[in-house]
């Protein structure tokens, strides 16, 4: 069984992720190792304020981090929390394999 700090962990993950812009935020740190909102909001559809709301709940959810630099706030993904979340996936779709095969065995057995 989980326990009870990761899976809260694994639900703000998943929480942040929900969105898709916040999706397409994190692929966007991923793909260049780290870029402020601004440059971010230039790739996005959505307005450099949006960005920087995106970012706080990432950063809520453990998912980035921003470091200041000057005037600018760099943030980066930080790869634990996505490391528990798909942990948590995995050992969910192996529960869910178990069951279907306990269940395919039984309808099988005469």
């Amino acid at each position: 069984m989980t326990e009870p700090v990761a899976e809260a962990a694994v639900g703000d993950v998943l929480a942040a992720l929900a969105d898709p812009t916040r999706r397409r935020i994190v692929g966007a740190l991923g793909e260049a190792g780290g870029a402020t909102a601004t440059t971010l909001a230039g790739s996005l559809p959505v307005s450099r304020q949006a960005v920087v709301k995106h970012l706080q709940v990432l950063e809520g959810a453990g998912l980035v981090e921003g470091v200041r630099r000057g005037r600018e706030v760099r943030y980066e993904v930080r790869p634990d929390p996505l490391g528990v979340a798909a942990r948590w996936l995995v050992d969910l779709s192996a529960a869910w394999d178990r069951r279907l095969s306990a269940l395919k065995r039984d309808a099988e057995d005469p």
